[in-house]
């Protein structure tokens, strides 16, 4: 058994056309596709409306823009929109976004069942997010848990939580030193602080500390 009618939002001709192959591959013959989010909603209330509901959502994260003006700009609404018209769909995203926190957001904020990252061997990544999920099983790219991995060995001091928390309460990076030196937490130098911001952020590959508060804060480490 699979499932039984899918509609495939995605704006690029080629993915579309690669993604429903993959799903005839798995027997899935009753699909339906869409290059505009506004389009997919509509589909996804008539479906509903008509007591044939679609079982499962592909889309993107990004469309681009054209002549056609559209409500919905993005993947992300799309996903609220149809949740809120059909609670029970079953969604994975399909997309080139390799953002871990935003990522994250999604099967934490969304709900989502699966995500797939648009690289090499992704048809084969698709197909096996399919079967999981239609199994009752989140999924996310294997590249993508390893990342997950590789950052999860990073294991947060104490020091590095204090001085986290400090910036997401908006003292400045520079203002830091003191709040240690008052509290008598060393190493309390700035030239200390900026290297260990230095390398939490190389570990997790992010270019800026408002990246990593973000993440921090969706880890639940702060």
């Amino acid at each position: 058994m699979m499932f039984r009618k899918v509609l495939i939002a995605e704006d690029h001709e080629s993915s579309n056309i690669s993604v429903r192959i993959t799903l005839e591959d798995l027997g899935i013959i009753d699909t339906d596709y869409v290059f505009y989010c506004d389009d997919a909603l509509t589909r996804i209330l008539k479906a509903v409306k008509n007591d044939d509901p679609y079982d499962l959502l592909i889309t993107d994260l990004s469309f681009e823009e054209d002549h056609q003006k559209q409500k919905i700009s993005g993947g992300i609404e799309l996903i609220k929109a149809c949740k809120n018209v059909q609670s029970n769909l079953k969604v994975i995203v399909f997309s080139a976004e390799n953002k871990q926190s935003k990522i994250h957001s999604l099967f934490k904020d969304l709900d989502i069942n699966g995500y797939v990252r648009k690289a090499r061997n992704d048809a084969k990544d698709l197909k096996m997010a399919v079967d999981r999920v239609y199994k009752g099983n989140k999924y996310i790219s294997i590249d993508l848990k390893q990342a997950v991995k590789d950052k999860n060995s990073h294991e947060f001091t104490t020091y590095d939580i204090t001085i986290i928390s400090l910036l997401s309460k908006g003292i400045l990076q520079k203002e830091i030193p003191s709040y240690l030196q008052e509290n008598n937490i060393k190493p309390s130098g700035l030239s200390s602080v900026e290297k260990r911001f230095n390398l939490i952020r190389e570990v997790f590959g992010f270019s800026n500390n408002e990246q990593l508060i973000v993440y921090c804060k969706d880890m639940g480490i702060i």
